[in-house]
């Protein structure tokens, strides 16, 4: 009895996510008549591509997806970088300053963007990086690197100081010890941060709305609000429509690092 329950429930919750993609799927092929009838249905009853057309031909999707690309890659790649020797530098070293350290990251998760999104405004226009790319990923790399440092001082305290020592005894320095011998048991933890980063560049609104002035520098969210018009009247088809397709990179970049994403998370819990 115990088992069924707990599998409806898994299932539920799996519904419960599902819904909205499945239905933005579905309203991305249904003809205007379908999607303004008083009863919907899951399944279009004349298919068509037109929304994927239209909204190719209304806004420039390749263009703001490509510049979220090299964002989201760009925030992943140097969060990671980043947050790999400084999370070995808590993780290891004991003191007053790493515990301060520890409890500011995970104070500074709780502060509203709102209250600091105009000093921050400032110091980007007195370095000269608003309206620009690598201002947005410096501020985006900012507010992901405390959630992706306290994570992988996680992991690092999960390997066996014995392992470093060895590698002492060998002659390796803390530089070759953490590159050498740290690092590869810290796969699972590097790729988590990655997709953590990734994802929460890529789906991020706030920040290029208020950082990126020029259309021909606007990311992927910022184009999705143009299907929006000025008296907050959706085109729901093509908005649906790219949408879906702004799904895709997230859903590709998952599917390929999902595995050692899987193979990570057995293995702490075993290691629990």
């Amino acid at each position: 009895m115990k088992s069924t329950l707990k599998y409806a429930g898994l299932l539920g919750y799996i519904v419960f996510l599902a819904f909205p993609l499945l239905w933005l799927l579905s309203t991305a092929f249904k003809t205007p008549r379908e999607m303004a009838t008083l009863h919907p249905r899951w399944i279009p009853q004349h298919p068509t591509l037109r929304n994927f057309s239209d909204a190719f031909a209304a806004q420039d999707l390749t263009g703001s997806a490509v510049r979220s690309l090299i964002v989201a890659v760009s925030v992943a790649v140097l969060t990671v970088v980043i947050a790999l020797p400084a999370a070995y530098a808590l993780a290891r070293r004991r003191s007053v300053f790493n515990r301060i350290a520890i409890g500011w990251v995970l104070v500074s998760q709780v502060f509203p963007v709102v209250l600091i999104i105009i000093p921050l405004f400032i110091i980007l226009r007195r370095l000269d990086l608003v309206n620009t790319l690598p201002g947005l990923v410096l501020v985006h790399v900012t507010f992901v690197l405390p959630f992706a440092l306290w994570m992988l001082q996680g992991y690092v305290r999960g390997v066996p100081r014995e392992l470093e020592e060895a590698a002492s005894v060998d002659g390796a320095g803390r530089v070759r010890t953490l590159v050498s011998v740290v690092a590869p048991l810290l796969a699972p933890g590097v790729v988590a941060a990655l997709l953590f980063s990734f994802i929460s560049s890529w789906n991020e609104f706030f920040f290029a709305l208020v950082i990126l002035k020029d259309p021909d520098k606007a990311t992927l969210p910022l184009t999705l609000v143009k299907f929006t018009g000025a008296e907050q009247a959706a085109r729901l088809g093509p908005l649906a429509a790219a949408s879906l397709l702004a799904t895709i990179p997230s859903l590709i970049f998952f599917a390929i690092i999902q595995r050692r994403l899987r193979s990570g998370l057995t293995a702490g819990a075993v290691k629990g």
